[in-house]
């Protein structure tokens, strides 16, 4: 199956009508989508109750990927609020033990930052990741090209293939060394994840740029761009089980649009969304 969907739910404007709380957003994207993914448990561990409301207002074949927190992937700046790793490490799990009894997680996205380069040391921390992560399914997305230049692309294909990581295929500007290429290979065949970033390479070197969150994402991708990544997923589809495709370039709020617009190309029409709410005023 290809599941398209959206990076959280809440900022979506042109999917929600002045009737729509924010507490029954989610309810209302899924009436769009089969998939999302949580934003919110990079920024914090989430509580449960969070996970146990949100797998509440979905459909029962919805599926969430669910972003690592940022102590799990170098972000964090300062010092972490756990005593160990291994502390932190089991309250995230805690934090995602609503989805999987829903049978609603599809994955864990790791992704890291654009200085986490291709060492010894970070593949050995990769390996402690999925380690602690335990049977948990788990995407990895880098952010340095070093893991795909020609010294180590193969190695790098082999290793997540190896130690059962799914492979997050980026969409994004070419701005090196911070981004990596488009390399369209799924190195499992039941789940490979597809994330649209955009290509505003301007917006994505804003490095000093106090208000870069809203530049870095804003691009919307036009019909061609659209109609030859439609080519690329159905070829992923037939080495793969599940298509995962999720847009994150949101900074203008293109992302809906796009997705419903992927959607007319690959003629996919979803069942069994949740029932979209009708605005009679």
């Amino acid at each position: 199956m290809i599941h398209i969907g959206l990076t959280g739910w809440g900022d979506h404007d042109t999917l929600y009508g002045s009737h729509v709380s924010s507490r029954n957003k989610l309810q209302e994207y899924a009436s769009y989508f089969p998939a999302v993914e949580v934003d919110s448990s990079f920024y914090a561990i989430q509580p449960v109750k969070n996970a146990e409301r949100w797998t509440g207002n979905t459909p029962d074949s919805f599926q969430f990927v669910v972003k690592a927190y940022q102590g799990m992937t170098g972000h964090q700046r300062g010092e972490l609020p756990f005593a160990t790793q291994e502390e932190m490490f089991d309250a995230f799990l805690e934090s995602i033990s609503p989805y999987e009894a829903a049978n609603k997680l599809s994955m864990v996205l790791f992704q890291f930052p654009p200085w986490f380069d291709c060492t010894r040391a970070n593949v050995d921390y990769l390996r402690e990741c999925k380690a602690k992560m335990k049977d948990i399914p788990c995407a990895l997305e880098f952010r340095h090209q070093s893991w795909f230049n020609n010294q180590f692309k193969e190695k790098t294909l082999s290793f997540m293939k190896k130690e059962n990581w799914i492979h997050s295929i980026c969409d994004e500007p070419q701005a090196m060394p911070g981004s990596i290429p488009a390399i369209l290979e799924p190195v499992q065949k039941d789940k490979v994840l597809i994330r649209f970033h955009g290509r505003n390479y301007y917006g994505w070197t804003q490095k000093n740029n106090p208000n870069w969150r809203e530049v870095r994402y804003l691009y919307r991708y036009n019909q061609k761009e659209l109609e030859d990544w439609a080519e690329n997923i159905k070829r992923l589809h037939e080495q793969c089980k599940n298509v995962y495709v999720l847009f994150n370039n949101n900074s203008g709020g293109d992302a809906a649009d796009n997705a419903m617009q992927l959607m007319k190309i690959l003629g996919i029409e979803y069942e069994n969304l949740a029932p979209r709410q009708l605005d009679l005023f």
